[in-house]
């Protein structure tokens, strides 16, 4: 496999054009190449006005790709690469939300799951968001560390609420146990893609008299990140860099980063063996001289996760272990930032198959149907 081309985005936020949002799209747009993103997926409730009035598309090196965020009361949605906005009917099977899951494919479109497990904030009048219908088909992935998920659940008081503003990278705990757990479950029966989110709003409230934004889009781009690999790099037309960007996310070639104090730039993940060389979201077959690989930018806590079990720990820039059972493989990076370690990078998983296994046809949209996962201990 020839090297991947690496480029870190942020996926899930929304501008003036979203009934809660307060920010114009150029605004934010200026603000991400300020943080030197290489894309945004804008995901505007209920709307890609943002797409028909033209701003889809390349932006002095900064390519933004119009999405939806498709929000009733629960079960919120994030569809892409759909030419029109798809609209939830007052009851019915449309209402629901298979419905909407089913009308984003018939569209020739793709989703995520979104901030599965958003416990919102009591103290903060926050309301609560989470996905509740877990008897869908036909997803491609769910959001696994959500930014307002995490920092909100960290404001158990109004003291601690300025320093949780001020350094909210000091206080974010990484995805929500349950969240990995309900992922790591599903992908042992089949496969499903993990993206970050941020879901910014630049929300502005009043405070002393005057009207202060909650999180700027220049403070909230340093935060939670999914780089998206490719085989071919970007060539600056947006009819061909969309859909690759597009298809390595449906594919899984993908992992998110907490980017605050250290750039995720030059971690990679594979496993080889005599069949060749798989990255994230790959699929191959266990081989006697099949070899795990982790290579980081800077020093961190190596975690590889096994069928949502630790399976090797390691620390430093470099981890290379020999397979010998098959599975679904991830990794959990964390980083010591002012004598802690703190949450850094999450990959999707390679999936190993028996040697004699065939490996599975077709896309990567999955079947979300039985009970809860137990917790895994």
């Amino acid at each position: 496999m020839s090297p991947l081309h690496d480029y870190a985005g942020v996926i899930h936020l929304h501008s003036a054009y979203s009934f809660d949002g307060h920010v114009a799209v150029p605004e934010i747009l200026r603000a991400a190449r300020d943080c030197g993103l290489d894309f945004l997926m804008l995901t505007d409730h209920g709307t890609l006005r943002a797409r028909d009035e033209g701003l889809e598309g390349w932006h002095d090196g900064l390519l933004l790709i119009v999405g939806e965020e498709i929000s009733p009361r629960f079960n919120h949605y994030l569809a892409f690469q759909i030419q029109d906005a798809v609209e939830i009917p007052e009851g019915g099977d449309a209402s629901r939300p298979q419905g909407y899951i089913d009308a984003v494919a018939r569209r020739g479109g793709f989703g995520f799951i979104a901030h599965p497990d958003h416990g919102g904030n009591e103290l903060f009048h926050v309301k609560h968001y989470p996905w509740q219908d877990w008897s869908v088909t036909g997803c491609t992935g769910m959001g696994i560390w959500d930014f307002m998920t995490d920092w909100q659940e960290t404001l158990t008081g109004r003291g601690k609420a300025i320093w949780c503003y001020l350094q909210p990278a000091l206080v974010l705990t990484g995805p929500k146990p349950e969240t990995l757990r309900r992922w790591d479950h599903l992908n042992r029966r089949g496969k499903i893609v993990g993206i970050g989110e941020l879901d910014n709003h630049g929300t502005r409230r009043r405070f002393l008299g005057l009207t202060v934004s909650v999180f700027p889009f220049r403070r909230a781009f340093r935060l939670i990140r999914t780089h998206l690999l490719t085989e071919r790099p970007l060539t600056g037309h947006a009819e061909q860099d969309i859909p690759l960007l597009c298809g390595a996310l449906r594919d899984g070639r993908a992992y998110i980063a907490l980017e605050t104090h250290r750039e995720a730039k030059g971690f990679s993940f594979s496993v080889t063996g005599t069949g060749g060389t798989a990255s994230l979201g790959d699929e191959c077959r266990l081989d006697g001289s099949s070899q795990l690989r982790v290579r980081l930018p800077d020093r961190g806590r190596i975690r590889v996760i096994r069928n949502g079990r630790v399976w090797q720990e390691a620390a430093g820039t470099a981890l290379d272990r020999p397979l010998r059972e098959p599975g679904c493989y991830r990794v959990e990076i964390w980083r010591r930032v002012l004598g802690r370690h703190r949450p850094w990078i999450y990959s999707n998983p390679i999936y190993v198959r028996p040697g004699t296994a065939p490996l599975p046809d077709g896309g990567s949209a999955f079947v979300l149907t039985g009970p809860d996962p137990s917790p895994i201990v």
